[in-house]
């Protein structure tokens, strides 16, 4: 294995800033190209290609994040083959994770092309973007291979202890998607199906990208055509991680788009202001999102060579940072949130109602702060259900309701509703903050003292 990469050894508040920085600047390049899409449609374009664009793109944010979390099961999987220097395992799981993801990326790519007229009526698309949205998602759908590829790759990189080169993926697609944004919605007057062509072009020549580095890269270890393979065992290690962690991501996507549908059944005011925050609030999380990546790796190469107490000091690091980043979100959007919603919209009406939501919702970025940093290391300890677990409570008992219910009681504002996402994540972080304490009581092989 590159030493250099290697997680397992050092100082552990270096290794987790080394690892998390890059993965946050990808995040941070992925979330702005895809905020770029409605910066530039709201720059050429009305209301209604931005309405458009803000429900096509959470809808394929909803499915980005599915596949991320099938892959994390291949990162951790890595991870923890790399830390105990068991580098047959390592080959064979990315032999496994490719044929896998490839007939994923081929049934998933045909189901939803064959579903787009009725996704688009679930959302309950406003009628003046109805057509916009469809054309969007059908354009989007099609690149799915690209989506599913490029961040395989990335999780293949990652368990392997690299975050940095994931980031010149990235880089390179949103470099592509930004000038093909201003070429085909500026130049072309392509509107909604020219943001979509920027979004997929972009992750095309990304994989081709990520393709040629990964054949020159030293993983440590060699992987063989004999590798590439569906191997019943392997592929049920990946999924016990993998399919937990979709399926949080899943729900916590469909509970985003179940809050879009009910803010699209205000109007098109409510609707265009609340996916202009859901993007912001994805700005937000870039930083939790990014320590959750970090925390996991160093998570799975620790448990995997058989020292828990990295693994610990890696979580409360983590804490520590996404903590103070959530609470300078939330304090700056009580005071200046006109300064970030009017970057993607020039009608005041949907400025009102876009400050008034990001006030209520921007506190998710602290209570999220927590239970991300301990999802990330729930998932490294293979212990992904719990993930699973406090996210679905989270959504079924406070998120999905809490969101209807201020609709209801209060229909003229925008801010009840936005209260729902962080007192959803306050019951999450609680719910994994118990299971901590329980575990280290309860697992002889934990320490609490150890954790530095």
């Amino acid at each position: 294995m590159n030493e250099k990469n290697d997680l397992t050894t050092g100082s552990v508040g270096k290794n987790l800033l080394q690892f998390a920085l890059p993965y946050l600047l990808s995040c941070f390049m992925q979330t702005f190209y895809g905020m770029a899409d409605l910066f530039v449609v709201g720059l050429y374009n009305g209301s209604e290609t931005t309405t458009a664009v803000s429900i096509g793109s959470q809808v394929m944010h909803m499915l980005t994040v599915i596949i991320v979390g099938f892959a994390m099961g291949t990162t951790v999987k890595i991870g923890r083959s790399v830390g105990a220097k068991d580098k047959r395992e390592a080959a064979k799981s990315v032999g496994c994770s490719i044929v896998f993801f490839a007939l994923f990326a081929a049934v998933v790519t045909v189901l939803l092309l064959c579903l787009t007229s009725p996704i688009t009526q679930v959302m309950l698309t406003p009628a003046e973007a109805v057509e916009e949205t469809r054309l969007y998602l059908r354009i989007c759908f099609a690149g799915i291979p690209f989506i599913t590829a490029y961040n395989v790759i990335s999780s293949i990189f990652r368990g392997a202890g690299d975050s940095r080169r994931p980031m010149y993926f990235v880089g390179v697609a949103c470099v592509v998607n930004i000038v093909l944004d201003f070429v085909l919605i500026g130049g072309c007057g392509m509107g909604a199906a020219g943001a979509a062509l920027g979004t997929i072009c972009g992750q095309a020549v990304s994989v081709v990208f990520a393709f040629l580095m990964m054949r020159g890269r030293d993983f440590g270890f060699r992987v063989t055509r004999q590798d590439i393979r569906l191997e019943r065992e392997m592929l049920s290690q990946i999924l016990k991680v993998g399919t937990p962690v979709a399926c949080q991501d899943g729900l916590i996507q469909v509970a985003f788009i179940v809050i879009t549908v009910i803010a699209n059944s205000r109007g098109l005011i409510a609707s265009a202001a609340v996916g202009i925050v859901e993007k912001l609030i994805g700005f937000m999380f870039l930083v939790p999102s990014a320590f959750l990546s970090a925390i996991s790796a160093i998570t799975a190469q620790n448990m995997g060579a058989g020292r828990p107490e990295r693994a610990r000091a890696s979580l409360r690091y983590g804490l520590i940072i996404t903590l103070c980043w959530g609470m300078l979100c939330a304090l700056y959007n009580q005071f200046l949130p006109h300064t970030l919603v009017g970057l993607f919209t020039k009608d005041e009406a949907v400025l009102a109602a876009g400050c008034e939501y990001i006030r209520s919702y921007a506190f998710d970025a602290v209570f999220a702060a927590v239970h991300f940093c301990f999802s990330g290391y729930f998932c490294g300890d293979q212990k992904s259900i719990v993930s699973f677990v406090h996210n679905i409570t989270a959504i079924l008992l406070v998120r999905i309701p809490g969101a209807y219910l201020a609709s209801v009681f209060f229909p003229d504002s925008l801010y009840p509703m936005g209260w729902a996402a962080p007192l959803g994540s306050l019951l999450s972080a609680l719910i994994c903050i118990g299971f901590y304490l329980i575990n280290l009581k309860t697992n002889d092989g934990l320490d609490a003292g150890n954790v530095v």
